[in-house]
């Protein structure tokens, strides 16, 4: 398993003032412990044409900056009951170029995946059970015109979800993310938004 660290003075908290909504979610709160509740709206995704045929661009995601030679990072829990219920990291350069990794609950089983989309989409996932109902974080690492998506469950190392080409330089955005297709009243707790400095290697 990939161990990463750092000093604790290089990681940047990012304050959910700091992002801008892709599209705002029905609700959102912060409790007094600074931790961002977001219900979607039914009908919310992520998604252009592969397979199904359709364009979903409805997707809540909170935005800022993300450069170059870092990583970000979110935590967030996993409240997943119906079928494609998610939420995770979002990477977003444009309509028609951005990445989605997180967990979707799918086929009655929630699943580890990521969903790199350049003009069309494409979707890999992983069944894992006992990734539901609890604090999972995601990271996204940019370095060397590559994205490196890891993964971890609350207690445990990390592990790597997708290494895939990225070439863009400017405006490119990302930060915590939830959608829910197929229902109503899906709420989210985001624990932590971070930027940190980007893995070393891949092993």
């Amino acid at each position: 398993m990939t161990q990463i660290s750092y000093p604790d003075n290089t990681i940047e908290h990012l304050d959910w003032s700091a992002g801008a909504w892709t599209h705002g979610p029905a609700a959102t709160r912060v409790s007094p412990d600074g931790v961002l509740f977001a219900e979607a709206v039914e009908g919310s995704d992520a998604w252009r044409h592969t397979s199904y045929g359709f364009v979903h661009a409805t997707e809540h995601a909170l935005v800022a900056p993300f450069a170059p030679g870092t990583a970000m990072e979110v935590e967030c829990g996993t409240p997943f009951t119906q079928q494609f219920d998610q939420a995770g990291i979002f990477v977003k350069v444009s309509e028609e170029q951005w990445v989605k990794a997180g967990i979707e609950f799918a086929d009655g089983v929630p699943q580890i995946g990521a969903v790199v989309t350049n003009g069309k989409s494409d979707w890999s996932a992983s069944p894992a059970p006992q990734w539901g109902s609890t604090r999972v974080t995601f990271r996204v690492s940019w370095t060397n015109n590559a994205l490196t998506i890891r993964a971890r469950r609350e207690g445990t190392n990390w592990q790597l979800v997708r290494v895939l080409p990225f070439d863009a330089r400017d405006h490119v955005t990302a930060g915590p993310f939830l959608c829910a297709p197929t229902r109503a009243g899906l709420e989210v707790p985001f624990y932590k938004w971070r930027i940190t400095p980007p893995d070393e290697s891949l092993h």
